[in-house]
């Protein structure tokens, strides 16, 4: 998915790195609020790094001058809130860019769009969402997760089809082209990082459920049903 140093026109790579910025800016703020205010969630905040880093790592070839693979985004928005996911994702890609050769710096604005603000942004609306509507808690964490995992998917495929508007049909078609190339082998990857996201949250809340309520990502009262209910 990350898109190659040099893919896209100056001007895009310009572009994109201006709308993130004021994304990231009120990121490195609520990050530096966990840093000041909690701190017993660092190791927490460390993990869900490890988890973008990790799984955005693992490519499977698709598209020319892109790939496919998994985000890890949607857990970390989940516990920290889209802005502080942010941030992970631009050092997992700036690291990436410049160790790995997975993405590039011109098009690191494009990429952390896509995948650091837009995808994180899609799993905290569903988290919320589905939290309001009291759905199933591991049911809307694998929602999340999912549908961040699309969602970074559906945005990469407009940048590229904005970029690049096929010469017949334009931005809509070029759109549709890179889409559903992705498509394929994106929904099977999307359904299996909602399923190990559900698992690492399953796995939060036996370790350490206190966290999740400090965090305000779960009630205590909700800690319980959750753990009632698999009793």
């Amino acid at each position: 998915m990350h898109i190659m140093e040099g893919y896209l026109p100056g001007i895009w790579s310009l572009f994109w790195f201006l709308v993130s910025m004021p994304f990231l800016l009120y990121g490195m703020y609520q990050v530096k609020k966990v840093f000041r205010d909690r701190r017993e969630a660092l190791p927490l905040l460390a993990v869900a790094g490890a988890f973008v880093f990790v799984l955005s790592s693992l490519k499977l070839p698709s598209i020319t001058g892109s790939c496919s693979h998994p985000t890890g985004t949607g857990l970390a928005a989940i516990l920290f809130g889209p802005a502080a996911a942010s941030i992970l994702g631009v050092i997992v890609l700036l690291y990436q860019a410049l160790f790995l050769a997975h993405g590039g710096l011109s098009t690191l604005g494009a990429n952390v769009f896509s995948m650091g603000i837009a995808g994180p942004l899609a799993a905290y609306g569903i988290y919320r969402a589905g939290r309001r509507l009291n759905l199933n808690t591991y049911a809307t964490v694998f929602l999340a997760a999912a549908i961040a995992d699309l969602s970074t998917y559906v945005v990469t495929s407009l940048q590229l089809a904005l970029a690049f508007p096929a010469g017949a049909g334009g931005v809509w078609a070029s759109f549709v082209a890179f889409g559903s190339i992705f498509a394929i082998t994106q929904v099977p990857l999307a359904i299996l990082e909602g399923v190990v996201t559900g698992l690492i949250f399953k796995y939060i809340i036996d370790l350490r459920p206190d966290i999740l309520v400090r965090l305000n990502v779960l009630p205590a009262q909700a800690v319980a049903r959750v753990k009632e209910a698999r009793a």
